[in-house]
C-alpha cells in the first residue's frame, strides 16, 4: 500500500511529561538560535491527558529549569504539600504512624505539590504549541519505519477503520508515515515500541531485568470536615502483606475537597490468586484510610502499571536514529515515589542532545552523547543514590527493605559500595495455583467498594467496537492448556478492568479464554504480569482507551 509521509527535524511518541518536556526544550533552543524545528508529538488518546495517570506528587526541579515563570503562565500546581504522615498498617484495623525521622528521607515532601497529571501535561502541551510544536492527538504509533542501514527513520501511524476480521470498513484512512532525523520513544512504562526497540537494538544487554508494579487509583469527592488540603498520606503493610506480597498505598488531598486515594501493588508478588484491584477495594475499608472517604463521592478511576527497576534495570538510552526517554527507559525513582520530573530531565537532555546534532546536519546516527549527558545530570545522580530501595524491598520485604533504606539513604546518602542485584522478572516470580492460598475477597459494598465493571465505567474508557483485537495471543492454547492448568489463569485477576475472563459451560466444563478488549484501560499488566509471556500488547486504533478527567 501506497503511504503518505510527512518529513519533520523530530518526532516525538507520547505527550507525557517526557515527550513534552523535550518538545518544548527543543522549541525553546530552536527560538534561542533563530532556527525553525519541525517537531511533531503524536499521542494515542484521544487528547492530552486522556492516558496520563498519576498519583501524583510532584517534584518541580526539571519544571523550574524548563519554564521558570510556569507560576505566572498559570501552571495547574495549585496544591502545595502541608504534611506527611508514613503508616504502618499491621492488619485491618490497627494502624500506627511511623516518625518522620525514621522514613527515608525521600518520602519527605517539602516543597512538592499535589497535582493532576494530566492537568500538567494539558498545559505543558499548550506551552508546546504556542512555540510552534505540532501536536496530534488521536494518533498511534503502531510501528517503527526504518532506513535500509537499520537505523530509525520514524513511525507509521495506525489505520483507522479496519474492521475485526482485517477488512476496510467505510471510512477506512491508512495510517501515515512520519518520517524524523530523530524519533524519540516517550510511551511511559512499558511502551510496546521501546520494548521492540530494547530487544532489537540489545539494549538491555548486562542490565537487570525492568521490575513493576500496578497503581490502581480513585478520585474522589469528600465532606469539607474530612478534607485536610495538602495532606500527604503513604502506607504500608495490610492489606498486600496478607499474601506476601509488596507495595503500598497512598491518598492525597487535593484542592475542592478532593481526595485521591490509589494503591500500588508490586508485580513480583507470586501468588496467582492476588487480584490488586480487589486488594486496592479492601485497603479503602481500613480505619485509618475509611475516615477520609467516608460520606464522598467516587468520582473517577484509573490503573497504570509503573516501572520501578531503577538504575540497575535501565536499558541503554541510545541507538541509531533516536532515543528512549521517560519510563519508556525506566527513569522512574521508586524510593521517592515519584518520577515525573526525572522523565522532564530526560527529555530535555534529549532536546538539548538532538539540537546540537541537527545543528551539525546530522541525523538518524547514534547520540552517544547523550548517555553522557544523562549520566552527569541531577536525574542519573538521583537514582544513583537510591539504586538499591527497589530491590531491598524485593529481597527482603516492605518493612526491613525500608530499614536498610533509611541507612543506605539518609545514613550514607546511597554511597555504600555495592549495588543490590534483582535479576528476577515479576512475571516469573509467580508460582503454582496449588501452592498458594486461596483468597476470598469481600463483595463490594457500594459504599467504599465497587466492582471491575462499574470502575471501568467511571474511567470513560471506550474502543471502535469493530477493530482487530489489540491483546494478542501469541498462542491462543497457553491461556487454557497452560496458565489455567498451573495458575488457574491469573489474567482474570491481575488485569484491573475486567478484560480478561475464563467461560466455561453450565456445568462448569469446557472451559474458554475470552478477551473483553473494549474495556481495556492501557494498563500494559497483562503484557508484564502474564506468567507465559503469551499476551502482546499493541496500540489500538488512535483515540480508544480511558479518558481520564483531572486524574
Amino acid at each position: 500500500m501506497e503511504r503518505e509521509s510527512m518529513e519533520f527535524d523530530v518526532v516525538i511518541v507520547g505527550a507525557g511529561p517526557a515527550g513534552l518536556s523535550a518538545a518544548i526544550r527543543m522549541a525553546q533552543i530552536a527560538q534561542e538560535s533563530g532556527e525553525e524545528r519541525m517537531i511533531c508529538v503524536v499521542e494515542k488518546g484521544s487528547e492530552v491527558g486522556a492516558h496520563i495517570l498519576s498519583g501524583a506528587v510532584f517534584e518541580p526541579t526539571a519544571l523550574n529549569e524548563l519554564i521558570p515563570d510556569w507560576k505566572e503562565k498559570g501552571a495547574p500546581l495549585n496544591t502545595e504539600v502541608a504534611g506527611d504522615d508514613i503508616l504502618l498498617l499491621p492488619n485491618e484495623r490497627k494502624g500506627l504512624k511511623i516518625p518522620g525521622f525514621f522514613a527515608p528521607k525521600t518520602m519527605h515532601n517539602e516543597g512538592n505539590y499535589i497535582i493532576s497529571l494530566g492537568n500538567l501535561c494539558r498545559w505543558l502541551a499548550e506551552q508546546a504549541e504556542s512555540l510552534g510544536v505540532e501536536i496530534f492527538p488521536g494518533f498511534a504509533a503502531a510501528d517503527i519505519l526504518y532506513n535500509e542501514d537499520g537505523s530509525v527513520k520514524g513511525i507509521l501511524t495506525g489505520d483507522m477503520g479496519v474492521a475485526e476480521d482485517g477488512s476496510e470498513k467505510d471510512g477506512f484512512m491508512p495510517g501515515m508515515e512520519l518520517h524524523a532525523k530523530y524519533t524519540l520513544f516517550a510511551e511511559g512504562c512499558r511502551g510496546h515500541l521501546g520494548k521492540r526497540l530494547i530487544e532489537r537494538y540489545k539494549l538491555d544487554e548486562g542490565k537487570d531485568p525492568q521490575h513493576y508494579g500496578i497503581g490502581i487509583k480513585e478520585l474522589w469527592k469528600v465532606p469539607a470536615e474530612q478534607h485536610q488540603q495538602g495532606k500527604v498520606v503513604h502506607s504500608a503493610g495490610w492489606p498486600l502483606k496478607e499474601s506476601g506480597s509488596a507495595g503500598g498505598g497512598f491518598l492525597y488531598h487535593i484542592e475542592d475537597n478532593q481526595v485521591v486515594v490509589g494503591l500500588i501493588t508490586d508485580l513480583s508478588y507470586s501468588n496467582p490468586h492476588v487480584s490488586p484491584f480487589d486488594e486496592f477495594q479492601r485497603y479503602k475499608h481500613h480505619p485509618m484510610i475509611s475516615q477520609y472517604l467516608k460520606g464522598g463521592e467516587r468520582i473517577a478511576y484509573g490503573a497504570r502499571a509503573i516501572t520501578k527497576g531503577g538504575l540497575q534495570s535501565q536499558p541503554k538510552m541510545t541507538f541509531p536514529g533516536g532515543l528512549l526517554i521517560g519510563d519508556d527507559a525506566g527513569t522512574l525513582n521508586f524510593a521517592k515515589i515519584k518520577g515525573s520530573h526525572t522523565a522532564m530531565k530526560s527529555g530535555m537532555l534529549a532536546a538539548e542532545t538532538v539540537s546540537m546534532a541537527l545543528a551539525e546536519n546530522r541525523a538518524n546516527d547514534e547520540l552517544n552523547e547523550y548517555s553522557e549527558a544523562y549520566k552527569n545530570s541531577w536525574a542519573h545522580k538521583e537514582l544513583h543514590i537510591q539504586r538499591n530501595f527497589g530491590p531491598a524491598q524485593h529481597k527482603w520485604g516492605n518493612i526491613l527493605g525500608s530499614a536498610y533504606a533509611f541507612v543506605d539513604i539518609n545514613l550514607f546518602n546511597g554511597s555504600l559500595p555495592w549495588t543490590l542485584k534483582d535479576p528476577k522478572p515479576d512475571h516469573a516470580q509467580m508460582k503454582k495455583a496449588s501452592s498458594c492460598a486461596k483468597i476470598d475477597y469481600p463483595k463490594p459494598d457500594g459504599v467504599l467498594s465497587f466492582d471491575k465493571l462499574s470502575s471501568v465505567f467511571i474511567s470513560n474508557t471506550n474502543h471502535e467496537e469493530d477493530q482487530p483485537v489489540h491483546l494478542q495471543l501469541k498462542d491462543k492454547n497457553i491461556p487454557i492448556e497452560v496458565n489455567l492448568r498451573d495458575f488457574d489463569e491469573p489474567a482474570q485477576r491481575y488485569c484491573p478492568a475486567g478484560v480478561y475472563e475464563v467461560i466455561t459451560d453450565d456445568d462448569g466444563n469446557n472451559p474458554k479464554f475470552q478477551i473483553n478488549a473494549q474495556n481495556c484501560v492501557h494498563c500494559k499488566t497483562c503484557d508484564i504480569k502474564d506468567p507465559s509471556q503469551n499476551i502482546n500488547w499493541v496500540v489500538p486504533e488512535g483515540a480508544g482507551g480511558p479518558n481520564y478527567p483531572n486524574m
